[in-house]
C-alpha cells in the first residue's frame, strides 16, 4: 500500500508547525517551574514574614506537588469538552493568580492557598503537554517540541533558587513572586495571538473511567508506591527536611 495516496498521510505532510506557540507554552512552563521551586531559597524570610517555622513554610512546596498529582489525573474529566486553547490560558491566568496571591498573602493560609493554585497549573500543564505538541507541530517534530518544554523546565529548575534568593535581597521574598506577575502576563498575551483553536475530541472529553481502570491496575499501583517510597526515601536529603530538623 502507498502512503502517498492515504489522505492521513496527505493531512499530516501537510501540517504546519507552530512554533511560535510552542515557545510560548516554553514560557509558560519556565515560569511554572520557577514558582515551585523559588520557595527553596526564600523560606527563612517567608516563615520570619509571616511568622511560622521554615519547616512549615516548606509546607508551601508540598502542597503545590499533591495539587500537581491530583490536578494532572482528572484534568481531562474536570476540563470536558472545553477547547484546549481556552483551557491553557485559563491555567496561565492563574498562574499569574497564584504568584500574586502570594507575594500578598497576609498569613500562612493565604500563603498555601496560593501554592495550591500553582500546584494545580502546573498538574494542568503537565497532563497535556505531549497532546499540545501533537496539535502544534507537524508528527516528526513532536520530540523536539517536547525537548524545548523540558528545556524551560531544566532552566527554570537551574535558576529559580538563585534568582529568588538575588530578588529577596534586593527587593524582599514578595517582591520575588510579584516579579512573576508580569511575566504571566506576557505569556498570556503571548498564547493568546500564536496558540490556534484546540477542540477536544470525543475520546478527550470521556469521563474518568479510563483513569479508575488505570489505577485499578495492580501493575501500575505497585509502580506508583515504588515511587512514592523512593522520593520518600530521598526526603532526609532534601533542603526542606534539613531546615526543618534544624
Amino acid at each position: 500500500m502507498d502512503l502517498r495516496k492515504h489522505s492521513a498521510y496527505d493531512d499530516d505532510k501537510n501540517h504546519s508547525s507552530n512554533w511560535r506557540g510552542v515557545f510560548s507554552i516554553t514560557l509558560c512552563v519556565f515560569t511554572l517551574i520557577a514558582s515551585e521551586f523559588m520557595p527553596v531559597s526564600l523560606l527563612s524570610p517567608i516563615a520570619m514574614d509571616l511568622e511560622i517555622t521554615e519547616g512549615t513554610a516548606g509546607q508551601g512546596m508540598t502542597i503545590s506537588g499533591i495539587c500537581a498529582v491530583l490536578t494532572s489525573l482528572c484534568i481531562r474529566r474536570l476540563a470536558g469538552k472545553m477547547n484546549r486553547k481556552y483551557l491553557l490560558l485559563l491555567l496561565t491566568a492563574l498562574m499569574g493568580i497564584s504568584a500574586l496571591i502570594v507575594a500578598m498573602a497576609p498569613n500562612f493560609s493565604i500563603y498555601m492557598l496560593g501554592r495550591a493554585l500553582i500546584g494545580v497549573v502546573i498538574g494542568g500543564f503537565w497532563s497535556m503537554s505531549v497532546a499540545t505538541a501533537v496539535r502544534l507541530v507537524h508528527i516528526s517534530q513532536v520530540p523536539r517540541a517536547l525537548a524545548v518544554f523540558n528545556g524551560g523546565n531544566a532552566l527554570a529548575t537551574v535558576v529559580a533558587a538563585p534568582l529568588g534568593s538575588y530578588l529577596s535581597s534586593v527587593t524582599s521574598w514578595r517582591g520575588a513572586f510579584l516579579s512573576l506577575v508580569p511575566i504571566a502576563v506576557v505569556t498570556f498575551i503571548w498564547q493568546w495571538i500564536s496558540l490556534p483553536s484546540m477542540k477536544a475530541g470525543a475520546h478527550q472529553a470521556a469521563s474518568g473511567s479510563g483513569l479508575r481502570r488505570l489505577l485499578g491496575d495492580r501493575s501500575v499501583a505497585i509502580g506508583m508506591g515504588a515511587a512514592g517510597i523512593f522520593l520518600w526515601g530521598n526526603l532526609p536529603y532534601s533542603p526542606i527536611f534539613a531546615r526543618t530538623s534544624n
